[in-house]
């Protein structure tokens, strides 16, 4: 038997292979196996999300980073004697650069970790997970491994909490609400309870379980970095709301929340962790109906509502898709402050022009300026999410880490921006430059074009209204045009002073396009190369047609000009210049007064230089702007 010195020597040998981001995991691995022995479970599975099935999570819910040192999106499942980790192509670098010797990196896709327990869990046995922490797919989980004799055990007090010894703690601070200018909660909840109403089968209770779905009483928190989120349920029926927190929530607010009566528009505060007594409570009433969103509603509250006769379910709340469509105010809130975030860009832009070639910056630098910029501007809140800054090969990862790996920006090299702001609006803005000459970079150079052309395909189509599916092509046709392409969806909902992501968008999963909805419009990455990605917000506005009058199109509301370097004019087709040269026009009218009010000088020379409109000439661009537009709609169509 070796030695233990020589184990020892081994191990700190293999230490040295790690990549320095690596995260040593070796502890909580073996304190959580004690607690699986005690609870007499063989493998125990690790979602990356919290009991909201929120995108974005607190760092007190971020068990799966403190298990396995990843930050990305994805599963890990833990054995006696293995660990292994889930996750897409676009993490798998990032996961190969933070986790250590103790883990898997599994490149089947997530689908596969049921077949992945089969072969590794020994018959008869049991696999512990939270119900807070698992959608409603864990049904499937129930029916592959059941069938094979393995079975799940809800395990509500969650084990990587019991192993985790200085796990965060929710913030202290107070929750607050939004001014009046906006809707009031009780015309939103009247408004709710109307469709619930004029539902068919007729739901006595609807559950809001998605954490943004709290925008109907008009409140905002600090409890989700970036996001203005705060911990909570509301179960709202015909004629009572019961709101799941009370803990910070102030006397003014209890006077705005109604919460000392017990009317139909009064709020009755419960604490958050009674969530599962109330629910249970409830439906032991008889003839009473709850209506869940499947998409945010965890699997401990869904398996307490009897699904024959009590349970209505539908993917999206009917609050999150009607806080999808923005009201005239709203709309405009969110206009005023993409133009505000548009000075701060430009001035981050113009910024990196002067001082990248003196070499002194990196990517970490970089993304703190881009912060500090937006902060000087009226209604600041903070960012909206983690700014992505990377360049050169770092800029192939789609959610690169920039903290981690903070590399020196060149003048040689790509660089890629992806940041937003929350104001009394959310901003979302990706662009990406050269500071070099285009020699040398004429497949980049054409790329970065071709993503251009997909971003004003989508931008400048007209569609009938509640379009989602197989417009996403008219983003990719250019690159397929010559065998490229990007692995992420192509676009998001963007909140107002609420999430960056809403489920609004072109993915078959979204909510259809309708009036009055704010989303984002692509990319392409070599890996271990470079990477571009072009992103801008756009609401959707109905428009005249000759013939019909239900068709809707995009106004880009993030006013920030690209890299004209990097733009290939002959492949432009003439209707993508014209497209171009106005959306420049709007840039000019719309940020320029602003930059005026703000004495910011520079930087208005600076955005008229690149604004300057292009020549609109003839072009013998490969892909034809209205067949591809034609060609969209008519799969969409099918």
């Amino acid at each position: 038997m070796p030695s233990f010195s020589w184990l020892l020597a081994l191990y700190l040998a293999a230490l040295t292979y790690l990549p320095s981001t690596a995260v040593n995991t070796s502890l909580q691995l073996e304190e959580l196996r004690v607690q699986m022995r005690a609870m007499n479970i063989s493998a125990y599975i690790i979602p990356a999300t919290d009991a909201h099935l929120s995108e974005y999570i607190a760092p007190r819910d971020a068990r799966l980073a403190f298990m396995t040192g990843f930050t990305g999106s994805a599963t890990a499942v833990v054995t006696l004697n293995k660990a292994a980790l889930w996750t897409d192509s676009r993490y798998w670098v990032q996961a190969e650069r933070q986790m250590d010797c103790n883990w898997e990196l599994e490149k089947d896709s997530i689908s596969s970790v049921a077949e992945w327990l089969i072969s590794e869990v020994p018959k008869g046995d049991e696999i512990g997970f939270d119900p807070f922490l698992f959608s409603l797919t864990q049904e499937d989980y129930n029916i592959n491994l059941e069938s094979s004799d393995r079975s799940l055990k809800s395990i509500t007090e969650n084990l990587v909490d019991k192993v985790w010894k200085e796990r965060p703690s929710v913030p202290p601070d107070n929750l607050t609400r939004l001014p009046d200018r906006v809707r009031t909660w009780q015309e939103k909840v009247e408004h709710i309870r109307t469709q619930m109403g004029d539902n068919p089968y007729k739901p006595t209770g609807l559950l809001l379980s998605a954490l943004d779905e709290t925008a109907l009483f008009n409140m905002r928190g600090n409890d989700i970095p970036y996001n203005p989120f705060f911990y909570s349920y509301t179960l709202l029926t015909m004629d009572e709301i019961l709101f799941l927190h009370v803990e910070r929530v102030t006397e003014e607010l209890k006077v705005y929340l109604n919460a000392s009566c017990e009317g139909a528009l009064c709020v009755q505060l419960k604490g958050y962790d009674t969530i599962l007594d109330h629910l249970k409570s409830y439906v032991t009433r008889p003839e009473v109906k709850v209506w869940i969103g499947t998409e945010y509603t965890n699997y401990a509250l869904y398996e307490v509502i009897p699904p024959q006769d009590k349970l209505l379910t539908s993917s999206y709340s009917p609050v999150l898709t009607t806080k999808a469509v923005k009201d005239e105010t709203e709309q405009q809130i969110l206009r005023d402050a993409h133009v505000r975030d548009a000075v701060a860009v430009i001035q981050f832009l113009m910024w990196l022009e002067k001082t990248v070639p003196e070499g002194n910056e990196t990517e970490l630098t970089a993304a703190e300026y881009v912060d500090k910029c937006r902060s000087k501007q009226k209604d600041s809140r903070g960012p909206s999410f983690a700014t992505i800054s990377a360049s050169g090969p770092n800029a192939a990862l789609a959610h690169y880490p920039t903290k981690e790996t903070s590399r020196r920006l060149t003048v040689d090299e790509m660089y890629l921006v992806d940041s937003g702001g929350q104001y009394d609006g959310t901003t979302d803005i990706t662009r990406t430059v050269h500071w070099g000459k285009p020699t040398e970079m004429q497949k980049s150079q054409e790329a970065f074009t071709r993503v251009l052309m997909g971003n004003i395909e989508i931008s400048r189509t007209i569609f009938p209204s509640g379009t989602r599916v197989n417009m996403e092509m008219l983003g990719r046709r250019a690159l397929w045009e010559v065998g490229l392409n990007y692995g992420h969806g192509t676009g998001h909902g963007v909140g107002n002073y609420f999430g960056v992501h809403e489920p609004v968008g072109f993915q078959s999963n979204n909510i259809g396009f309708r009036a009055g909805m704010f989303t984002s419009i692509p990319g392409y990455y070599k890996e271990n190369d470079f990477g571009i990605r072009i992103e801008d917000v756009a609401v959707v506005v109905p428009v005249q047609t000759k013939y019909g009058n239900n068709y809707l199109t995009f106004d880009t509301v993030s006013l920030v000009p690209y890299d004209r370097k990097l733009i290939d004019m002959s492949l432009l087709s003439s209707e993508q210049l014209h497209w171009l040269n106005k959306y420049y026009e709007t840039i000019r009218s719309l940020v320029g007064p602003e930059l005026d009010n703000q004495g910011l000088r520079e930087e208005k020379d600076w955005m008229l230089r690149n604004t300057e409109p292009f020549a609109e000439i003839g072009s013998s661009a490969s892909v034809s702007s209205s067949s591809l537009t034609l060609i969209a709609l008519a799969v969409a169509m099918l």
